[in-house]
């Protein structure tokens, strides 16, 4: 399965494997970061944010570098 730019196979085993990986640590990360806000701990707040965002940036460059980029929406 291509991605439609000509630029051949990225989606296959390989790459849904990595994906889920990605996708399942932004949930674990984001689940932290929801507990901690939810118990109005700063510190652990501020440290889960940091963690959430570090894979947010891990699965964009993966998947830029896999030849796909989300589309973004315009309000």
């Amino acid at each position: 399965m291509g991605d439609g730019s000509g630029q051949g196979e990225v989606v296959d085993e390989g790459f849904l494997r990595k994906y889920r990986e990605l996708l399942d640590a932004e949930e674990a990360a984001f689940d932290e970061l929801e507990h901690s806000y939810e118990e109005g701990d700063r510190a652990h707040y501020e440290h889960d944010f940091a963690r959430w965002r570090s894979v947010l940036e891990r699965k964009t460059v993966f998947l830029d570098r896999s030849g796909l980029v989300p589309l973004t929406t315009r309000a």
